[in-house]
């Protein structure tokens, strides 16, 4: 039975599964979310997921929210992405920590810059998030200081999760020149086979709307 995953192009969270999925093997397609003309806020969609969010994994009878939960249910399904043993729980702190220090705040920031209409842009807010991402990619950085993955010796869940919004190319505050060490990772996981960009790997671009 083929998984299915509500998705959107412009969500990382969403790109996170999509992308955990299609590197898995799993057979799975993405299904369309309208976020931006309001389809999550419907009765329908929140029948679908109480919490009104993308993504939304279905595979038979499971249906999973939280890009974190939906890592976590492929690593159980196939055994990849979760690392060694003893890794467990270091591979979730760095999936937690993403979730609440990085792409929780690189969504909304790249929201605000990019997604709202330019004189609705409320810039002391904007730079305040810029600021608290700094400290956050140098966390990145440091930790990717001779390294080639976040934990262990190859690709888990902490990289596919806190990679989640680094690919956009849309303004946010990250350069990835400013941060080699978080560059070659990127050049890394975008080299892994079967790797796509996430406006190739689900519907949804921000020029269906131009």
């Amino acid at each position: 039975m083929t998984i299915k995953l509500h998705c959107f192009g412009e969500s990382g969270h969403s790109y996170k599964a999509a992308l955990a999925l299609e590197l898995s093997g799993l057979d799975w397609e993405p299904v369309f979310v309208d976020f931006f003309a309001g389809q999550h806020r419907g009765e329908d969609y929140r029948n679908l997921n109480v919490m009104a969010e993308a993504p939304v994994l279905i595979d038979g009878d499971i249906r999973l929210s939280q890009s974190g939960v939906i890592q976590q249910y492929i690593t159980d399904k196939t055994g990849k992405f979760g690392g060694a043993p003893d890794e467990k729980y270091e591979v979730l702190r760095w999936v937690l920590w993403d979730n609440h220090k990085l792409s929780s705040q690189v969504g909304m920031t790249r929201f605000l810059m990019n997604f709202l209409p330019e004189d609705k842009r409320p810039k002391e807010v904007i730079g305040f998030m810029q600021g608290r991402l700094k400290a956050a990619f140098a966390t990145l950085e440091n930790q990717l200081r001779g390294r080639d993955w976040l934990v262990g010796n190859g690709m888990t869940n902490a990289d596919l999760t806190c990679c989640g919004y680094l690919f956009y190319d849309e303004p946010f505050g990250f350069d990835r020149k400013d941060y080699p060490n978080i560059d070659a990772w990127l050049t890394r996981i975008s080299e892994t086979p079967g790797w796509k960009h996430p406006y190739d790997l689900m519907p949804g671009n921000p020029s269906d709307r131009a």
